[in-house]
């Protein structure tokens, strides 16, 4: 689990295209905490497969700061900032919880972790690896946490062992 150390309110920064890394770099120079979460993500390229990590909400980093102290217009200033997610003039604040609970789903590198739970019968969407976006249905679980999945391929229904963490939640 992500501890995060700022008890302040968090916000929603939009960054500016291919900028997350330059933006968390210039936050950090000036002291100013930031959450970037991010996913493993599987893309078929020139015939080879790819696997990076990829943001969560592209486009996007949460920001924590006390908006008392006028830091806001300071971090719109920040290069690989686009602005701040603001409601009228002001920045508003995300609710702490969804931040705690998306944290809570992550480790240490803020990467999130595979989801847990799934049983027998589950429809899942294989996010990495050569299956990547196939939906499949879950057949068994084994104790050692490979999954059997029942898939269709070419018409016919194939079994096929999966490692856990390359699963996800069909709508996920």
């Amino acid at each position: 689990m992500v501890s995060l150390a700022s008890n302040g309110p968090w916000f929603l920064a939009q960054l500016k295209p291919n900028s997350a890394a330059i933006a968390q770099a210039h936050l950090e120079r000036q002291g100013i905490e930031s959450f970037l979460p991010t996913e493993m993500h599987t893309r078929r390229r020139a015939g080879r497969f790819d696997t990076r990590r990829c943001p969560l909400f592209p486009g996007y980093l949460f920001v924590a700061f006390d908006p008392e102290k006028g830091l806001w217009r300071k971090i719109n200033a920040t290069r690989g900032i686009a602005r701040l997610v603001s409601f009228g003039s002001v920045p508003r604040p995300v609710p702490s919880e969804l931040i705690a609970q998306i944290a809570e789903r992550c480790d240490a590198a803020h990467c999130l972790r595979a989801q847990q739970g799934f049983v027998e019968g589950d429809e899942v969407r294989v996010a990495s690896g050569p299956l990547v976006d196939f939906i499949a249905t879950i057949d068994s679980i084994d104790p050692d946490r490979r999954v059997w999945l029942l898939m269709d391929i070419m018409g016919a229904a194939t079994r096929v062992a999966v490692p856990a963490s390359e699963l996800r939640a069909k709508d996920g």
